[in-house]
């Protein structure tokens, strides 16, 4: 009851020090709640007041964004780095530019990328970033604009061995580009200080791909712990962008019928399934003329959803892969009584705390994001390490590294879940493996 109590007064403090930031509280109390055991086991974690520390951000930057659009009005926005820890290594973690981007959504994605970039097993520490600005709907040169006033303030906090930023919701090959190509006008260096970039200049073979293909080699790994597989299965993943694009075309390759896709519009049904003709489309669609999801149906006469999601058509396994909160506890319940056998989290958070704990009382497999989508920040840690040592990796050597990656930490995450008495929770296995790796650093390294 102490060590409760313990944990309930640090979540009070978090609140109490963070208010209106429901998205960082979100993943403060999911992260905890499953930590108790850990401090019943392991008292030095309190004794050095760890959990006080690994909440609170060792640094938080937050600066205006000026810049001019093509009418040549004058725009002001706000941008965040926030970097969270570095007890394992530089912060690590993406930009995201998009209009629902504040404070607390920053801090929630870096507290959650602080334990999954330690799941990886590459040394990395947490970090992320981004603004309110919205790229859609802009023209390349309004982009530029931003995006080089963004950097003119960022570049003074990042550095190859210092935060290494990548891509997120919004920022994409374009973006990075921009975001570099400024990085290297002022400060004259040539370091791999931004992941996630183009092929050309230093970016590596299967990073688009890598978020998506990861999540679907982890639920791959989950479904093997009761004999199960991809082949002939059903399956509902949401989003269209990167991530969704890429664990569509990996379940395709596993033999799986992927039904759904979604964007912020609506989502559609095709019961025929999503062939590699079809996803071509979505690419062309979404990644060079930027359209609506919607599309697809006129192209392919199929159902459109407009306004809702994905959840609530029957399928065997679910790939949420657009945003946090993207999946409630009714879509959980409709996922169930359906018979979903497994859900794996392509995006940060995209289920609720009341969702994931229907799926767990169900006895659902259920990937939480901090391992199921570690993949493209892991392909960035391999694009680290090519860059640093001047060479560049072929496919099958990224997409065998990334496919071993998942694996160990399928494997890292499972076996915390049966130490901890809950064999199969990879909720409570990967808090506590990311937790514990990160603790020990900062112990070992003093109060700070």
């Amino acid at each position: 009851m102490a060590l409760s109590n313990y944990v309930e007064r640090v979540y009070e403090h978090v609140v109490e020090k963070n208010p209106s930031e429901p998205e960082f509280h979100q993943a403060v109390k999911e992260v905890l709640d499953n930590l108790i055991p850990v401090f019943e086991k392991e008292p030095k974690f309190e004794k050095y007041k760890v959990l006080e520390r690994i909440t609170e951000p060792e640094r938080t930057i937050i600066f205006r964004v000026p810049w001019v659009d093509d009418k040549g009005e004058i725009q002001v926005n706000r941008g965040f780095r926030v970097q969270f820890n570095s007890a394992i290594g530089p912060f690590k973690g993406g930009l995201r530019f998009h209009p629902s981007v504040n404070l607390g959504i920053i801090k929630f994605l870096g507290f959650e990328q602080t334990f999954k970039n330690s799941l990886t097993g590459i040394q990395m520490g947490g970090g992320k970033g981004g603004s309110d600005f919205d790229p859609k709907g802009k023209s390349d040169n309004e982009v530029m604009r931003f995006t080089q006033s963004f950097m003119t303030e960022l570049f003074r906090y990042i550095g190859g061995r210092v935060d290494v930023p990548a891509g997120d919701i919004g920022v994409g090959a374009r973006e990075l580009g921009y975001l570099f190509g400024q990085w290297k006008k002022i400060t004259q260096r040539f370091e791999p200080v931004l992941t996630g970039k183009a092929r050309e200049w230093g970016g590596s073979l299967i990073r688009p791909e890598a978020t998506g293909y990861g999540n679907v080699y982890f639920a791959a790994e989950m479904l093997k712990t009761r004999n199960e597989d991809f082949k002939d299965k059903i399956v509902s993943i949401s989003g269209s962008g990167n991530v969704a694009q890429y664990a569509t075309q990996k379940c395709i390759e596993l033999g799986a019928k992927v039904v759904t896709l979604s964007d912020s519009s609506g989502f559609i049904y095709d019961p025929e399934g999503i062939t590699t003709e079809k996803l071509n489309f979505v690419l062309d669609l979404k990644n060079v003329r930027r359209g609506r999801i919607s599309e697809y149906a006129e192209k392919f006469g199929c159902e459109y959803h407009p306004g809702e999601r994905p959840w609530k058509i029957p399928v065997k396994i679910a790939l949420p892969c657009a945003t946090q909160n993207e999946l409630n506890g009714d879509e959980a319940k409709i996922l169930v009584d359906n018979g979903i056998i497994a859900v794996s989290e392509g995006a940060n958070m995209p289920s609720t705390l009341e969702a994931t704990d229907i799926f767990l009382e169900n006895k659902i497999l259920f990937g939480p994001g901090k391992a199921a989508n570690a993949g493209g920040v892991s392909t960035s840690g391999l694009e680290m390490a090519q860059n640093f040592s001047f060479v560049s990796w072929d496919r099958q050597q990224v997409d065998t590294e990334l496919h071993k990656i998942m694996i160990n930490i399928h494997k890292t995450v499972y076996d915390a879940s049966v130490e901890y008495g809950e064999p199969g929770n990879y909720v409570l296995g990967a808090n506590i493996a990311g937790f514990k790796k990160v603790a020990n650093a900062m112990i070992s390294q003093g109060h700070w």
